[in-house]
């Protein structure tokens, strides 16, 4: 039995040796002039060792040192070697032989030994009269008690080495207000990190300082506004050795003040001399103090502090000294109060525009970067040393619908609410977040006309412009109450940010609106959607969303744009951005409204045309792809044209009808003027010697003998004996001729003349002129037989062969009017118009005067 378990310890003594022996194992590079220690921690009972080499080389200790700047495989025959032994990286920098100049010390990468306790040192060593200057870029350090942890693992110790021992300077951590430390002659940094923490160290610079007597001398930059800092002696716990020197400087904000406060000191006994307090302040003034004295309040510049042991007795504790440095700011607050109570949905934002400006600012006794004062509270505000034109005053108005039915958005008007006149700065920005429930459309209108999108060629230069974006922060457009503006409507699919700017004031306060009034409708297909009426004189701009940014990805927009009458659109597209597609297309449409037949598109790999003519009122549709690359913003305008082919027809139409009417009118006045115009009776004059004249022509068109104005057809009975059945005709002389119908005629004589149709003149022509008849001093219509004849002859008028007083040249000077031959009737036509005389009674011829010839031999 026992001999069978021999074997069984053995094999568990060997697996343990081989568990130990390969259990960890890493290798290791030092940097040049880098020299990295394992060393196993105090109090650590862990029978595991750090071992190095193969075989029966190989050497394990507790301790291992490791200089050249070459790959070494390290054991460690444990499994968890990270709990029992630290890492050490330690760098010397001496600046004896040399000098040292800003030498950046650089931490090691901050993936090596995850697995252990880093500790990262630095040596430092400079002449014996000199100090070694560390520089840590802002925040700098802070420090710390001994005992106390740093926030982020990361602990920074400082100790100087003196002929009397080291000396621990102090504790610090990172994000302070230290930015300088000088120490004398020679000491070490170390920066000690835990295991399984990441190394974020804060590199400082190595350079050499002047000549000094003072053990260390720190330097602390006060942050500004109001703070309190911690500051302890070197060896704190231990106290100061005797007779070292040790100084801070201060430097302090303007607009600043500050006080020392002295929390907890352990007083030296002193053998020699007394300890030595002094203050410098900046106007070089010194103030010395004890530790028991009241040290310096409410002082404003920067100072230093020197402190100077004095010679203790041996064997007793040394000086340790923890004081506290507080600033706070000058001056005498701006005081006022907010009450938001009474305002529904409203909230308030103070912020400093300029970081570098010394205001401070607080709400309700409380240093704020940025007061934000809730809705439904009221604040106390306090601001000190903040120039109005450095302060921006914004304010917010939640309005928040949940039900369709009773939502308080829709009907509602955009106006600034009172916020008091006791607030620091005017009024820059107020925005109202319209939140609306789903399936809803956001309807915004101007009261008092139309709205104006702001573009490069035409900017908003109104009191104050409205930026509209939607509820992710995507801007659709800066809009004014331009007076001249096209956007009639603005419909918005989702929740709407607007925000109200002044553009020529400085104060919202001054223009309380109303800006838009608010509506609700049913949800639309596209984001957004204008109806546009454009401008009759002058061009209206149309930009897509978030010009002259892109559209947001697969989002839509339409424009409805009423033509009015008379008119046609002249559609531009003046700025075309086009993305490169992932997903989708991008589309530009137009079609009429009211119309569901043809339409224009086009794609973005195809070229939209310069300018799109349209005739009625229309639909300009956007939408956007998933863009791959690029982005969609489109710029157009519109301009209204007179339609020119309707105009002129109206005018050919219009001209039309009046000449027409003029040429109707024209014939009415003709023929009015022709049935009023008198009948005058034209006479057949008998002329042996010469040819007749009529009135009005220079000759007659034809001579008597060729034409057949003295020839009749037939002669009535009552024209050849009317004037014997006339009782009431008187008596005439036989020589004078015969009257009928009030008309004298002729008598008839036996003819004797040849019997040819046509007469034969055997007198020369002679040419007769017309006489006016100078001695009635005016023109005469007919000629005076009495003056022209020889004997005087009876008047016959010249009128037509049908009318009743037509005379035939045949007949005779008697009674019966007989013929004096039996030919043709030979008519005198005395003009070409005789053939359209009609028949007078016998009232024309009383009723106008006779024109009479006068014959000029």
């Amino acid at each position: 039995m026992g001999s069978s378990l021999v074997p069984v310890i053995i094999a568990l003594i060997l697996l343990e040796i081989h568990k130990n022996s390969e259990c960890h194992k890493i290798e290791v590079t030092p940097d040049p002039g880098t020299i990295v220690i394992f060393s196993k921690k105090a109090a650590q009972a862990v029978n595991c060792s750090v071992c190095t080499g193969e075989g029966p080389s190989q050497t394990c200790n507790s301790f291992l040192r490791l200089k050249e700047p070459q790959t070494t495989t390290v054991n460690f025959n444990c499994s968890q070697p990270g709990d029992v032994f630290t890492v050490e990286i330690n760098q010397e920098i001496d600046c004896t032989d040399s000098s040292c100049n800003n030498i950046d010390a650089v931490h090691p990468d901050s993936t090596r030994f995850l697995e252990f306790t880093r500790t990262f040192t630095w040596d430092l060593k400079v002449p014996e009269s000199k100090t070694f200057q560390l520089d840590f870029p802002a925040p700098g350090l802070r420090q710390i008690k001994p005992s106390e942890p740093c926030p982020n693992k990361h602990t920074y110790t400082l100790i100087a080495y003196q002929r009397t021992g080291p000396t621990s300077i102090g504790t610090f951590c990172q994000n302070g207000t230290i930015s300088r430390i000088q120490v004398l002659h020679k000491g070490r940094v170390s920066l000690e990190v835990p295991k399984g923490t990441d190394l974020n160290p804060s590199d400082f610079k190595v350079s050499m300082g002047a000549e000094t007597k003072v053990l260390v001398e720190v330097d602390s930059k006060l942050p500004r506004g109001q703070s309190s800092t911690d500051y302890f002696t070197p060896n704190y716990a231990l106290g100061l050795f005797s007779d070292e020197k040790m100084k801070w400087n201060f430097a302090v904000e303007p607009m600043h003040n500050f006080s020392v406060l002295f929390q907890d000191y352990t007083a030296p006994e002193c053998q020699k001399r007394a300890l030595s307090l002094e203050y410098t302040l900046g106007d070089k003034t010194v103030l010395t103090k004890t530790l028991k004295d009241d040290q310096p309040a409410n002082k404003q510049g920067d100072f230093s502090l020197a402190l100077a042991n004095c010679e203790q007795k041996r064997g007793t504790k040394g000086l340790s000294l923890n004081f506290k440095v507080s600033v706070f700011r000058s001056g005498s607050p701006y005081l006022c109060t907010v009450d938001l109570q009474n305002e529904e949905g409203l909230s308030l934002q103070i912020e400093n525009k300029n970081p570098k400006s010394y205001c401070e600012m607080k709400m309700n006794s409380v240093v704020q970067e940025k007061i934000v004062v809730p809705v439904g509270t009221k604040a106390d505000l306090s601001f000190l040393d903040c120039p109005v034109e450095e302060l921006q005053l914004t304010g917010t108005k939640n309005i928040d619908c949940l039900t369709g039915s009773t939502c308080a958005v829709s009907g509602t008007t955009l106006t600034i609410p009172m916020l008091g006149s006791t607030l620091p700065a005017p009024l820059q920005q107020f925005t109202w977040l319209l939140r609306v429930p789903d399936q809803n459309t956001v309807d915004l209108t101007y009261p008092q006309g139309n709205l104006h999108q702001s573009v490069p060629e035409k900017e908003c230069n109104e009191r104050v412009s409205l930026l509209v974006s939607e509820s992710d922060g995507s801007n659709i457009g800066q809009f004014c109450s331009f007076g001249k503006g096209a956007i009639q409507k603005i419909q918005i699919k989702a929740n709407v940010s607007i925000t109200a700017m002044p553009k020529s004031i400085k104060d919202l306060s001054q223009d309380k609106g109303p800006f838009l009034n608010i509506t609700l409708s049913p949800e639309i297909s596209e984001n957004v959607v204008y109806s546009v009426s454009p401008l009759v004189l002058g061009t209206t701009y149309l930009a897509t969303p978030n010009w002259p940014n892109g559209m947001n990805p697969s989002s839509s927009v339409t424009w409805i744009v009423n033509v009015p009458q008379e008119h046609r659109a002249e559609l531009q597209f003046t700025n075309v951005s086009k993305p490169k597609c992932d997903t989708g297309h991008t589309t530009v449409e137009i079609q009429q409204l009211g119309s569901n037949g043809h339409s224009q598109s086009w794609r973005e790999d195809q070229s939209v045309p310069n300018i799109v003519n349209q005739l009625e009122s229309f639909y300009l549709n956007m939408s956007n792809c998933e863009p791959k690359s690029g982005s969609f913003a489109v710029l157009s305008k519109v301009t209204l044209l007179k339609e020119t082919k309707n105009v002129l027809g109206i005018i050919f139409a219009v001209v039309g009808v009046l000449l027409i009417l003029l040429i109707i009118a024209l014939i009415v006045v003709c023929v009015i003027c022709k049935k009023k115009k008198p009948k005058a009776n034209r006479s057949s004059i008998v002329m042996p010697r010469g040819n007749a004249l009529l009135p009005g022509n220079a000759t007659f068109p034809k001579t008597r003998a060729d034409n057949e104005s003295h020839v009749y057809a037939s002669i009535e009975d009552s024209k050849v004996y009317g004037h014997l059945l006339d009782k009431d005709q008187p008596a005439v002389e036989s020589d004078n001729g015969a009257w009928s119908n009030g008309h004298q005629v002729d008598m008839y004589r036996p003819f004797t003349g040849p019997t040819d149709p046509t007469p034969v003149i055997t007198e020369s022509p002679v040419d007769y002129s017309l006489d006016r008849g100078e001695e009635r001093g005016g023109d005469r219509s007919f000629l005076d037989p009495s003056s022209t004849f020889m004997p005087g002859r009876p008047r016959t008028p010249l009128i037509s062969q049908s009318s009743l007083g037509f005379e035939d040249r045949r007949m005779v000077a008697n009674e019966l009017n007989t013929f004096k031959s039996f030919g043709d009737i030979n008519a005198i036509r005395l003009s070409a118009d005789e053939s359209r005389l009609q028949p007078q009674s016998d009232s024309d011829s009383d009723l106008y005067t006779e024109p009479e010839y006068e014959e000029t031999v």
